[in-house]
């Protein structure tokens, strides 16, 4: 009886489990994070900016549109229009701990922008619908070196409440940015 109990509880244990970089671990809130951001693979959304900073009135006067794709279970690229501006692409990908968010900035040329791929890792553990990315050591030196040290206590927020919004967000001490995308309408791009 108690060998069949136990046979039976693995068996159950079993489905909690997936690999992750060649170990096998029990599923994790990034699992569903990165579930809701390849469910909106192909598609593009339109957004406004939702926080009220005056340094963002020129973009929040812009056409917002971020289209999810390049989707895979390891990563997902999701650029970020700002009328015609087309520089901006946000990679979110997964790393041994949890997740990792970047920022490829390019020039109209294609060629990188020198603060690119500035970002940070997830904290541990976040939720199924919102993820944090403190900045990181890679990009405070980038900051450093670039004349933009008012960015190194950064702290991104990315949330997907699957059929309602998804939101960008910055946060650092006297700065606050959030722009939100309508997901109950799909647009064509």
């Amino acid at each position: 009886m108690k060998a069949a109990l136990i046979a039976a509880v693995s068996v159950l244990l079993s489905g909690c489990a997936g690999t992750y970089f060649g170990t096998t671990r029990t599923h994790y809130p990034e699992d569903g994070f990165m579930a809701n951001l390849n469910a909106l693979c192909g598609q593009s959304f339109e957004g406004k900016v939702i926080s009220t900073d005056a340094v963002d009135a020129a973009m929040a006067s812009q056409r917002l549109v971020m289209t999810v794709r390049d989707c895979s279970q390891s990563e997902v690229r999701i650029p970020f229009s700002v009328g015609e501006d087309r520089s901006r692409t946000w990679i979110v990908s997964r790393t041994e701990a949890g997740l990792r968010l970047k920022h490829d900035h390019r020039y109209p040329d294609g060629t990188p922008h020198a603060l690119h791929m500035y970002g940070g890792d997830s904290v541990p553990h976040g939720g199924t619908e919102r993820q944090s990315f403190p900045v990181d050591a890679f990009s405070i030196a980038l900051f450093n070196a670039n004349d933009a040290a008012v960015s190194t206590t950064n702290v991104w927020n990315v949330e997907i409440h699957p059929g309602r919004v998804f939101a960008y967000e910055l946060r650092r001490a006297n700065r606050h940015f959030r722009v939100e995308f309508d997901l109950t309408r799909p647009i064509r791009e």
